[in-house]
């Protein structure tokens, strides 16, 4: 009877112990590797809101008493109850990556008459971004501005202190004659939400009114970015 096949001694068996734990830990790191590669590990990154709260109406918290303190008053609603145009005006939108709101106010000097085409637009915007950082391009965002140059109009694009993590204001510079107005950016981010007020203004040759100059509108604008960004808080 021929012999049966040797014991299996100790070194063999270790040996394939070995290669067995070699093999799983090769495929441990394929695995990883794949999960790196179609982000299976999720992004334990939290959006930094600043307890900021998403708002249907933006129009609610957005303060005009500067405005107002100024001489300015909300123009009525013009046209027909079926075309009329409602003043303010807001938009929003709650998604799960961004949440986006707006709040268009159309001022007029108080006591103006019917004659007197002078107005102030007030445009305000808030977002929450709630996946992205948006600090790293915030800066960037505006300073583009100052390549935004002709031969009548250039931007000057300055910090701002006192206003959420960073802000910055956007004038715009017209050296043409016929410029009759002022137009300004006020632009804040405070962790993961940035917030946007424009102040564009026209006065007609009919008016008796003078436009703000850039300055006074970018003072009326940082005393109501200042309350509105507290009220949106509440």
């Amino acid at each position: 009877m021929p012999p049966g096949p040797p014991p299996t001694g100790p070194g063999g068996g270790g040996k394939g112990w070995l290669w067995g734990l070699g093999g799983a830990v090769v495929a441990s790191a394929v695995w990883a590797g794949v999960l790196f590669a179609t982000g299976g590990f999720e992004d334990e990154t939290k959006a930094d809101l600043a307890g900021y709260r998403y708002r249907t109406n933006l129009c609610t918290p957005t303060d005009t008493q500067p405005f107002e303190d100024a001489g300015y008053e909300q123009k009525d609603e013009s046209g027909s109850s079926s075309t009329s145009t409602s003043n303010p005006q807001h938009s929003s939108s709650e998604n799960a990556a961004l949440d986006s709101m707006t709040c268009n106010i159309d001022f007029e000097p108080s006591g103006s008459s019917s004659s007197d085409y002078s107005s102030v637009w007030l445009y305000t915007t808030a977002s929450l971004h709630k996946k992205t950082n948006p600090g790293p391009e915030f800066e960037a965002q505006y300073r583009s501005y100052e390549d935004q140059k002709t031969s009548t109009y250039s931007y000057e694009v300055s910090p701002v202190s006192g206003l959420g993590d960073e802000a910055y204001v956007v004038k715009q510079n017209n050296s043409s004659s016929s410029n009759n107005g002022a137009y300004v950016i006020l632009a804040v981010r405070d962790g993961w939400m940035t917030y946007q007020s424009t102040w564009s203004q026209y006065v007609s040759s009919s008016s008796n009114g003078s436009a703000k100059t850039p300055e006074e509108a970018t003072e009326l604008l940082k005393k109501s970015a200042k309350a509105t960004l507290e009220k949106m808080k509440e």
